[in-house]
C-alpha cells in the first residue's frame, strides 16, 4: 500500500496575497496532499489581538478555491497537536519566522511527540497581512470612507 504524505498550512490567510500563495504553493510540493488550516476570527484576535478584515467565510471560501489546496479546515483551537487529532497530517508548514522562536521550538518538540515533521518555508518579507492592515488602516478615515491619497 502507498503511503500518502498529508500536510497542513495553517494561517488567518487575511487579505490574501502572494506571501500566502507562495506557502500554499511549496507546501502542496512537499506533500501529497494539502490541508490548509484557516484560523477562526476568535483565535485569530487571540494570537493577534485584532479580529481579521476578511470574515472566515469568505477566507475559507478564498482558500478553498486554491488549486494548491486538497481541503481547508477552519481551526478553533490554539493548540496544533489538538488540531493534529482532528486533522491527522503528517507535516506541518510555517514560515521561517517561526523558526529559533520560542512558539518555534514548542512546536517542534510537541509534534516530534507524535512523528509529523516541521517545515519552515521563508517569510514573504516584501508583504505582508500586518502591512496591507496598516495600509489600510491610514487609508480609512474615523467615519469609515476613504481617505484620498
Amino acid at each position: 500500500m502507498v503511503q500518502h504524505r498529508v500536510g497542513y498550512a495553517p494561517g488567518v490567510y487575511d487579505l490574501f496575497h502572494v506571501g500566502h500563495l507562495n506557502i500554499l504553493r511549496h507546501a502542496r510540493s512537499q506533500c501529497d496532499y494539502l490541508v490548509a488550516g484557516v484560523v477562526s476570527d476568535e483565535m485569530a484576535a487571540l494570537a493577534k489581538g485584532h479580529t481579521p478584515v476578511i470574515p472566515l467565510r469568505e477566507r475559507l471560501e478564498i482558500v478553498r478555491s486554491v488549486r494548491f489546496v486538497d481541503a481547508a479546515f477552519v481551526e478553533t483551537v490554539p493548540d496544533k497537536v489538538e488540531t493534529w487529532q482532528q486533522v491527522r497530517f503528517d507535516v506541518i508548514f510555517k514560515g521561517d519566522d517561526w523558526r529559533g522562536t520560542d512558539k518555534g521550538k514548542k512546536l517542534e518538540r510537541d509534534f516530534a511527540e507524535v512523528g509529523v515533521e516541521v517545515v519552515y518555508f521563508p517569510y514573504t518579507v516584501h508583504t505582508s497581512s500586518t502591512q496591507l492592515r496598516r495600509a489600510l488602516d491610514v487609508l480609512v478615515s474615523r467615519d469609515g470612507a476613504l481617505s484620498a491619497p
